[in-house]
């Protein structure tokens, strides 16, 4: 196995009843790189994005991230080797504050407890860290409000500094640009580009303009399986590609 590889799958499968969500779906993440992973609706990318969170075991294949095979462990054992994940706004306590919420996903990382007592130092660092990834995310002068007070495209900001507090080394975003408006969207791209050799990312998006600026490689989902995987230039310019998926997006 390559030694600049943060994330290789192999030969993953998941079956629902008759239905072969992910068919022997393969493919690996370079370490430091923006890799997305791009196919049409109902390909499975969302299914192969769980199993590589852990919250669905694949029936078959193996997940190795840093070399190491993580298939069967559990979703937090993830979290804490450096893995996490973008989840929606929803998952979060809405009448709680935005810093509240990311001292929260600090305090999951660290091994702490809501509501239990703490020296005052190890409350202030929890927050301080909950603070600098909301800086990072472009929400500083928003930490005091409350979370159903944010605006769509804030929620979505709030959704990638929630992961960023986790300190991961793999971050798996799964549609980040979802419902937003051009504005939105460009902010949204610009936080991911300032993210770019920080941390490794893959990017599960429908945005192919967003997609082309941002990332280093793509692999293609089609039917549950990887179809390509290659620069931007190469799967523009891949003929089994275009057919299955990109069309006249080839173009863009």
């Amino acid at each position: 196995m390559a030694d600049s590889c943060k994330l290789q799958v192999f030969g993953l499968v998941k079956r629902f009843g008759g239905l072969t969500a992910t068919d022997q779906a393969s493919f690996e993440v370079r370490t430091g790189e923006m890799h997305a992973l791009i196919g049409p609706n109902g390909a499975g990318k969302t299914t192969l994005i769980h199993q590589i969170s852990g919250a669905l075991r694949p029936d078959a294949g193996r997940i190795s991230m840093d070399g190491a095979d993580i298939t069967q462990l559990p979703m937090h054992r993830r979290v804490r080797l450096g893995l996490a994940r973008s989840y929606q706004i929803t998952s979060v306590f809405k009448a709680f504050s935005v810093l509240d919420n990311v001292a929260l996903a600090v305090q999951a990382r660290t091994g702490g407890a809501a509501g239990c007592w703490r020296p005052a130092r190890r409350e202030a660092d929890v927050y301080a860290q909950a603070r600098h990834a909301l800086d990072r995310v472009g929400l500083a002068a928003r930490v005091d409000a409350p979370t159903h007070s944010l605006s769509h495209g804030e929620q979505r900001k709030l959704e990638v500094a929630l992961a960023l507090a986790t300190s991961p080394s793999l971050l798996l975003l799964d549609e980040p640009m979802a419902g937003m408006g051009p504005e939105e969207s460009e902010a949204m791209v610009e936080l991911l580009l300032g993210l770019r050799g920080e941390v490794t990312m893959l990017l599960v998006e429908h945005d192919m303009h967003a997609v082309f600026r941002l990332a280093d490689r793509l692999s293609v989902l089609v039917y549950g399986r990887v179809i390509a995987t290659g620069s931007p230039e190469a799967i523009r310019r891949n003929a089994d590609v275009c057919r299955a998926y990109l069309g006249d997006e080839a173009t863009v």
